[in-house]
């Protein structure tokens, strides 16, 4: 698999966007990353799974797929060696991931904080 293979799956998912996070391509939907490519190089992609898929994906596809360190890893972020995979897992392992995206719903802005209006005191 190529980086572009993989840009062109992702890509072909509803409603997904490419855009940038932290200085690499990442993929949305409704504002939730749910992969990245060149992390932590280019020779690699990452897909957002929930930790229970990841150990799927770890199990029967070792040589592809390793969690990404750190707490990431351990909340299912799942590297993907892009030599090492053939189209139809990342393809799989995208829908995955854009599903887990999709049912978070948007992503939360950050606000403004307000506090609630003061009520009179009554007499």
């Amino acid at each position: 698999m190529t980086a572009a293979g993989f840009r062109r799956i992702a890509l072909a998912l509803d409603a997904a966007v490419e855009t940038a996070h932290h200085g690499h391509p990442d993929f949305r939907v409704g504002s939730r990353v749910f992969a990245t490519l060149g992390y932590p190089d280019r020779l690699h992609g990452m897909v957002s799974l929930t930790p229970e898929q990841q150990q799927t994906y770890l199990r029967e596809h070792a040589e592809a797929f390793a969690p990404v360190k750190g707490k990431w890893g351990e909340q299912g972020a799942t590297l993907v060696r892009l030599s090492a995979v053939d189209e139809e897992t990342l393809g799989e392992s995208l829908t995955l991931a854009w599903q887990n995206a999709v049912a978070r719903g948007a992503a939360r802005r950050a606000s403004k904080r307000t506090t609630a209006p003061t009520r009179a005191k009554r007499r």
